[in-house]
């Protein structure tokens, strides 16, 4: 073989190795998914799912006061509906002792009227009746006026609740949804990646618990929001649970109406309903037992236990734990009762 054979040779040779190389370079091997970047995705599904489950209480509560005053309206409406009919038997009466013998044929148009307005507006086509009587159908006529008013205002209650109950479908399927995600976005990690998170959730719960018997030990005055606090505090390492209210798990807004229920104080479910259910208060004038609310706009709530500590059900990770009165974006604080 000659020089120049041999050159080309090992040229050809170095260019396909390079071009191996080359492919080699441009399909590198899928890089794991970083444990930080998971949890930090995770933890905003979580946030995501708390706004939709506190949306979702909230609208149980307006369900629940719409049921009351769809009740009451009903209630409302059939009183309302018995004075129209009696009304309208003694003007009937009234009508027929007119005209007998006399007039039956008008009376009988009045009388067998299909309802109750073709009853009044047969009723003012007869001019013939005196003062005392005129004055028994316009009273009839403003009874009938209050019961249509009876009926719209029912009819309106009756299409809040249809709309109140479509805000809690698609509040449900927001979390459910964003829970799901968390799942499955949780569960593409490797086995190794997984323990090591499972190991830093199972640190950070450590922790907290290491920090509740020295927030149990601050002096709680014996009032109600002692025996607010003391509950809440019992609940450090339940289970966190989106709509929850105990005995064994918690949402946030469930927490803290379970725990002020037992110092006699009815509080909704929703922690926007909840900052407005107490007395503002400082910062500076926190007592254990005021609660503190997070976010903007509200979708979390937690228990002052004092030296700038908190009691709240955080989320699916952390369940109930103790935490620092700043480690969320504080947005005001009420005392309930």
């Amino acid at each position: 073989m000659t020089d120049g054979r041999k050159r080309s040779t090992a040229l050809a040779a170095l260019l396909i190795a390079v071009g191996s190389l080359g492919l080699h370079a441009a399909t590198p091997a899928a890089a794991e998914p970083n444990i930080d970047t998971v949890k930090q995705r995770v933890d905003r599904l979580y946030a995501q799912a708390e706004k939709a489950s506190e949306r979702y209480n909230a609208a149980k509560e307006q369900l629940k006061a719409s049921q009351v005053r769809l009740k009451a309206l009903n209630a409302d409406l059939s009183r309302q509906r018995r004075v129209v009919d009696d009304m309208r038997g003694e003007v009937a009466t009234m009508v027929v002792d007119q005209y007998q013998g006399e007039g039956l044929s008008t009376a009988s148009q009045v009388v067998f009227s299909g309802d109750a307005e073709s009853f009044l507006d047969n009723l003012n086509a007869i001019s013939s009746y005196n003062s005392q009587r005129g004055q028994v159908v316009r009273e009839y006529g403003v009874q009938l006026k209050q019961l249509k008013l009876r009926k719209a205002a029912a009819n309106d209650q009756v299409a809040a609740l249809t709309k109140t109950r479509e805000v809690l479908k698609d509040e449900k399927a927001k979390i459910d949804d964003r829970a799901a995600k968390a799942k499955a976005l949780l569960s593409k990690l490797k086995e190794k990646q997984r323990l090591e998170l499972l190991r830093q959730q199972r640190l950070a719960a450590a922790q907290a618990a290491q920090a509740a018997p020295a927030a149990a030990a601050v002096p709680v005055t014996g009032g109600r929001g002692g025996a607010a606090v003391r509950y809440a505090m019992a609940q450090v390492g339940d289970a966190y649970v989106w709509g929850a209210t105990g005995p064994s798990a918690y949402d946030c807004s469930g927490l803290t109406m379970m725990a002020w229920a037992q110092a006699g104080v009815g509080l909704p479910h929703s922690s926007s309903a909840q900052q407005s259910s107490g007395r503002r208060v400082a910062e500076s004038d926190l007592q254990p037992g005021d609660l503190v609310f997070y976010y903007s706009p509200v979708h979390h709530v937690g228990m002052y236990i004092g030296n700038g500590q908190i009691v709240h059900a955080a989320n699916p990770s952390a369940g109930v734990t103790v935490a620092g009165l700043h480690s969320m974006p504080y947005m005001g604080a009420t005392r309930p009762g």
